[in-house]
């Protein structure tokens, strides 16, 4: 598996795996009708696969060619000198293969190249399965809750956070 940055060819099938992700893992979190609706051709132009280092960057893990998750960092947004984790997501079809352990990893080598010392990151709220993720690589719930919109469904989040020295 490669591990590299995302480029803009590569925002469709990032978008695939951003949309099977969300409709497997927030199965019984979103409404079905929502989940079963989301279309990665609409989600494809919303990616920004850029190299300024103030926005945020998205690193592919690739097999044959075939693009099997992703994970995107930057600054976090109001956390101070935070990094965060904006999003890491596996295809379905690829989960328990180790490939989320070697994305997160490498989102949390990219910050800390960055000059951050401590990142955050937000998990749905009732995602059991992320948040035995990455309570097994050193997050911890910190008590900050938030209800949001994103993509026009509302959720409730949870924030993680973690000092990014050490594995």
């Amino acid at each position: 598996m490669l591990l590299r940055s995302a480029v803009p060819d590569d925002a469709l099938p990032v978008a695939r795996v951003h949309v099977r992700s969300w409709q497997a893992a927030y199965k019984d979190l979103l409404p079905a009708g929502y989940l079963d609706g989301l279309r990665p051709e609409d989600w494809a132009g919303r990616y920004d696969f850029g190299t300024d280092p103030g926005k945020p960057a998205t690193i592919v893990a690739v097999e044959e060619g075939a693009i099997l998750g992703f994970v995107t960092v930057a600054p976090a947004r109001n956390a101070g000198v935070r990094g965060e984790i904006r999003g890491l997501y596996v295809d379905p079809d690829w989960w328990g293969r180790d490939i989320g352990c070697a994305l997160i990893e490498h989102g949390r080598a990219r910050l800390r190249d960055l000059g951050f010392d401590e990142a955050v990151l937000w998990v749905l709220e009732g995602n059991t399965r992320a948040q035995r993720f990455y309570r097994r690589d050193g997050w911890l719930d910190d008590g900050v809750r938030r209800t949001r919109s994103v993509r026009g469904v509302t959720v409730d989040e949870i924030r993680y956070r973690r000092p990014l020295a050490g594995p």
